[in-house]
């Protein structure tokens, strides 16, 4: 489970860092650009920000899947039995008269 979390956390990353900006240049997050809506042209979901909803589920679900195996508490085999009484100590034998 651990491993397949690491990978998509390195799938989301990657797929993040390949999208592009929506904003342009610093000009344009201060007026200084001629946008035509107030946050930029809105595009049509691409392929790129369907693997990015897809990944983002799938690190918060992997997440929660995480937090709640790591509660439990780890079963073991010897669970049920009871513990080995303590060794009784060696008879002493008999004073010699």
């Amino acid at each position: 489970m651990s491993a397949f979390y690491v990978l998509v956390c390195f799938v989301l990353l990657l797929v993040v860092l390949l999208q592009q900006g929506r904003g342009g240049d610093i000009a344009s997050a201060f007026g200084g650009g001629s946008s035509q809506a107030a946050f930029g042209v809105r595009s049509g979901a691409t392929l790129l920000t369907k693997v990015t909803a897809v990944t983002a589920v799938l690190f918060m679900l992997g997440a929660l899947a995480l937090a709640i195996m790591w509660e439990r508490p780890s079963s073991s085999v010897v669970s049920g039995t009871a513990a080995p009484a303590p060794a009784s100590a060696p008879a002493r034998p008999a004073p010699k008269r």
